[in-house]
C-alpha cells in the first residue's frame, strides 16, 4: 500500500460522469484515504436506474481487483428503486462473492439519519413525483417517517448542478414551514452544488442536515476506523456521531 493511502483505499462507483461531485468528496475526506473511482453513465430515468445494477456489479469486480478496503456504490436512486429489503440481500451476496465490504449511498443515508437520532424528516430531491414516492417508500420500509419527499426544482437531471444553492435553501425552508415536526433535513444526491448551505440550514432551522457528500465522508471514515471531524459542513462531520 502506498503512503498516500495509509488510512485506507475505497473503490468508488459513481452513477454518472457529472463533473464536480467527485472533487467535492475528495475535499471532505481526511488525508490518507484514497479513492479509486469508476463511472457509470446514468441520465436519470427510472428504467436506467433499474438496469444499472448489473453495471454496478461489473464495476465492483473491477475495483475489487485493486485490493481496496471498501467498495462504495454511490448514487442512492438505483438501490432505492430495488427496495430496502432486496438491496440488503443483494449487498450481502456481493460482499460474500467479492470478499470486501460493500455499502450503497442509500444504506449510508439510513445510517446517517440513525446516527443523528432522526426518524421523521423532510426530504428534498431533484426528481419527479413517481421516483420521490419510491424513495419515500424505501425509507418507510427502513423504519423512518418521511414527512415529505419533494422535488424542489423543475430542471432536467443532467443540469441540476446548475441550480443555485440559494434556491435550494429557500425551497427547503418553505418545506420545513409545512412540516415543523421534522427532526432532520434529508437532501438526496450530491449533484446539487449545495455544500455551502448545510451550516446555514442547520443554524437557521435548528435541525441536522443529511447531505450525500458529508454523509459519504462520515461513513467511509467509520468503516475504515478513521475519525477526523471537519467543521463547517454540518453536525454529521463536525461531531462524527
Amino acid at each position: 500500500m502506498s503512503y498516500s493511502s495509509y488510512r485506507g483505499t475505497v473503490g468508488l462507483i459513481r452513477p454518472t460522469m457529472r463533473p464536480g461531485v467527485l472533487e467535492d468528496l475528495v475535499r471532505v475526506l481526511p488525508e490518507g484515504i484514497c479513492l479509486i473511482p469508476v463511472f457509470n453513465d446514468v441520465r436519470g430515468a427510472r428504467e436506467e436506474f433499474e438496469s444499472a445494477i448489473p453495471l454496478y456489479r461489473e464495476r465492483a469486480e473491477e475495483v475489487a481487483r485493486q485490493d481496496v478496503d471498501l467498495i462504495f456504490l454511490s448514487g442512492a436512486p438505483p438501490f432505492m428503486v430495488l427496495g430496502h429489503d432486496h438491496e440488503g440481500e443483494l449487498m450481502e451476496t456481493w460482499e460474500k462473492e467479492l470478499g470486501i465490504p460493500v455499502v450503497t449511498s442509500a444504506m449510508n443515508q439510513i445510517e446517517a439519519l440513525q446516527a443523528l437520532g432522526a426518524r421523521k424528516f423532510y426530504g428534498a430531491t431533484y426528481f419527479g413525483d413517481e421516483l420521490n414516492e419510491i424513495f419515500a417508500n424505501y425509507f418507510i420500509s427502513a423504519g423512518f417517517e418521511p414527512l415529505a419527499m419533494e422535488g424542489l426544482t423543475d430542471v432536467p437531471f443532467t443540469r441540476v448542478q446548475e441550480v443555485s444553492s440559494h434556491v435550494v435553501y429557500a425551497n427547503i425552508k418553505k418545506g420545513i414551514r409545512r412540516h415543523p415536526d421534522a427532526e432532520a433535513i434529508y437532501m438526496l444526491g450530491p449533484a446539487w452544488r449545495t455544500l455551502d448551505i448545510i451550516e446555514p440550514l442547520e443554524q437557521d432551522l435548528g435541525i441536522p442536515v443529511v447531505h450525500a457528500t458529508p454523509a459519504q465522508s462520515w461513513l467511509i471514515q467509520k468503516r475504515l476506523r478513521v475519525r477526523q471531524p471537519m467543521p463547517g459542513l454540518g453536525r454529521l462531520l463536525a461531531e462524527m456521531p
